[in-house]
């Protein structure tokens, strides 16, 4: 599909495009290619004029645009720097892209193709969730233990909430009232309450956590332990725990919204696992063609 070590990855939420980040720096100098029946014109409008114009950063990063129902790229963005994870606002009017060598997260607006916005948040941000009026964003910045909150009316930072160790991946409940953050340097999920900006508890998930998810309902935790192989179930009202050996190397995390089944990936060999959500047996067992990282999923 002419993309380079896409990590991050988002639907816009009718599914019709499909924003993926490289997590690989590129020459900046380098020009965008330009697609097989698109003029020059064309092409210098779809990339903002990025195709003739010289850049001025050389740690840039991409994300593309990807039109669904083609399998083909209709757009690439320069952004600053490699991009680790990728959100589509739930309006769908911009894509958000977080920068761990960059300390920030980057905005791009999806329907002229321009970068909009850049924002520091603290160092190694990565994995940014959206409240579902879209007003705020949290991103997890592991270098500090901290998560940001940012207002996406003036783009700026609310408050920095602290959550210690190193915090990654994240799901907000469905009330948007707590969010779950895997903190890889403890092994643990901890639970921040957004109203106090308060840990409000501490989940054990094992060495090395990665993907973090909710059921539908926002009843049942779910998260992976890559460096344990083993995917972990936690019922929040009792604090009960189940886990199940999965290996290798359990990665990113999805929960579907159709059936509530368990979508992982594998950090060591190119495979999606689909789990039962509440056995956690595996009950399908995909070949991809290369290691799968963030998942994005539509409801059918």
């Amino acid at each position: 599909m002419g993309t380079i070590n896409t990590h991050g990855s988002a639907l816009t939420p009718d599914g019709h495009y499909l924003v993926a980040g490289s997590l690989t720096a590129h020459d900046s100098e380098e020009p965008i290619s330009r697609p097989e029946g698109v003029t020059e014109d064309e092409h210098a409008a779809h990339h903002g004029g990025e195709a003739t114009a010289a850049p001025e950063d050389a740690n840039t990063g991409r994300i593309y645009v990807v039109d669904t129902a083609k399998s083909a790229i209709t757009r690439t963005v320069e952004v600053p720097g490699p991009v680790h994870h990728v959100l589509v606002t739930p309006d769908g009017r911009f894509a958000v892209s977080t920068h761990p060598m960059g300390g920030g997260i980057s905005v791009v607006d999806l329907e002229s193709g321009q970068l909009v916005e850049t924002l520091a948040t603290g160092p190694a941000p990565n994995y940014v969730v959206a409240t579902d009026d879209g007003q705020s964003l949290l991103v997890s910045n592991t270098g500090n233990g901290t998560v940001s909150e940012v207002d996406t009316r003036h783009w700026f930072v609310k408050r920095n909430l602290r959550v210690g160790g190193g915090p990654e991946h994240m799901v907000l409940s469905p009330d948007n009232e707590r969010v779950y953050v895997n903190d890889g340097a403890s092994g643990e999920v901890a639970v921040l309450g957004l109203s106090r900006g308060e840990v409000l508890a501490r989940y054990d998930v094992g060495p090395q956590p990665h993907g973090v998810g909710l059921s539908t309902d926002g009843q049942i935790l779910y998260a992976t332990s890559e460096g344990g192989n083993q995917v972990v179930r936690i019922e929040l009202a009792s604090g009960t725990r189940d886990s199940m050996p999965l290996a290798p190397a359990p990665y990113h995390l999805a929960v579907s919204p159709v059936d509530g089944s368990l979508l992982i990936t594998s950090r060591a060999e190119a495979r999606l696992w689909v789990l039962d959500p509440g056995s956690l047996e595996i009950i399908d067992d995909v070949s991809l063609d290369g290691i799968g990282h963030q998942i994005s999923l539509e409801a059918y």
